[in-house]
């Protein structure tokens, strides 16, 4: 049986699916694509930091489908924010209820903010603005960047998190040119924990594991400050899937180890899930053709292509201290490189 929670008090871990909270902060009103994954995302992320929540959205997917025709499915206080001001926004929020409670214009009690933004608007347009909010360390707010890996909202144009070789309308294949898009996918909780160590929490997540999902937002806003979280959102109209099949390509990401789930708490990185079974030899990882071949965007793959983007994660898994997050080098004099020891350098600050 479900449990219900009410008030605020603080957020326990969620054990299993039994003590996922029965109350539904997100429910119909919106106007998503069958299978889409992001709203799950939202369902999660509200039902994870219950009633006493302000929800603050930027222009993209879940704004437009989120608020159409005067309705909403927000049964908590939300507000719309420009495409790129999700970091703003979330930091003008917390630090407006810091002085109303200071003032004794409201009541001093804990009030979560989130804020939420798309790829394009967090990972390209609104990166500026949640760097500059992860440095404001007084301030108790999360930004949560749903990526579906495209600008989805105005028809899939290609993004900083459209992974290598992918069909966009920006990055059409053609006879002359097979492969438009040739960058890897840009790494922005990695980057964000790199570049912003004093910030408490950042995560990447996954709705198709959704405990795991919700206690990283519980932990968010538990330890308090500017915190970040990253989700891969499998889109059935911009990744050419039958709507069914989303938990499934969530769940492949993960397996393929192409989307690692890992969460960083005050320096420290932990890997979450399947892919801590992985990095333990628990589990193997499946081969990314499982992955790709399940999307239309990538339907033009020839086997070379496959083989890099087989070879890309591999490298990740192999050579990089961390998956998932930033090979950390130093170049001796000689021209030798030398790998950070991460662990030993963590012991040795805390000894």
């Amino acid at each position: 049986m479900a449990v219900e929670t009410h008030g605020t008090g603080t957020l326990p871990q969620i054990k299993g699916v039994k003590d996922v909270p029965y109350d539904e902060l997100f429910v119909s009103g919106h106007r998503t694509c069958q299978g889409c994954e992001s709203a799950l995302v939202m369902r999660h992320m509200v039902k994870a930091s219950g009633p006493r929540t302000i929800v603050l959205g930027s222009t993209g997917c879940m704004y437009v489908a989120n608020t159409t025709y005067y309705t909403t499915p927000w049964v908590v206080p939300w507000m719309h924010t420009q495409l790129g001001a999700s970091g703003s926004a979330a930091l003008g929020t917390a630090a407006g209820l810091k002085v109303l409670m200071r003032k004794g214009k409201i009541k001093d009690e804990k009030i979560n903010v989130i804020a939420f933004c798309g790829d394009g608007g967090g990972a390209d347009m609104g990166i500026g603005a949640i760097s500059a909010t992860l440095t404001h360390k007084d301030y108790n707010c999360l930004v949560l960047l749903y990526d579906n890996e495209s600008y989805a909202n105005t028809d899939i144009q290609l993004s900083s998190q459209t992974p290598y070789g992918a069909v966009t309308t920006f990055s059409p294949s053609g006879t002359k040119k097979r492969l438009m898009h040739t960058r890897w996918k840009k790494n922005v909780p990695g980057m964000l924990a790199a570049g912003h160590p004093e910030s408490r929490y950042i995560a990447a997540g996954c709705a198709a594991y959704a405990v795991d999902l919700m206690n990283k937002i519980r932990k968010a806003l538990e330890l308090g400050g500017p915190t970040f979280v990253h989700t891969l959102d499998p889109c059935p109209k911009g990744w050419d899937y039958h709507p069914q099949y989303s938990q499934e390509l969530g769940h492949l990401a993960v397996e393929c180890g192409i989307w690692p789930l890992y969460e960083v708490i005050d320096g420290v990185c932990n890997l979450t899930g399947p892919t801590r079974q992985i990095a333990e030899g628990r589990k193997k990882r499946k081969p990314v053709v499982e992955y790709l071949k399940r999307q239309g965007r990538f339907a033009h793959f020839a086997d070379e292509d496959v083989e890099h983007f087989q070879h890309e994660v591999d490298k990740m898994w192999t050579e990089w201290l961390i998956p998932g997050v930033i090979p950390f080098t130093i170049a001796a004099k000689d021209q030798t490189i030398l790998k950070i020891d991460k662990k030993a350098l963590h012991e040795e600050k805390t000894a």
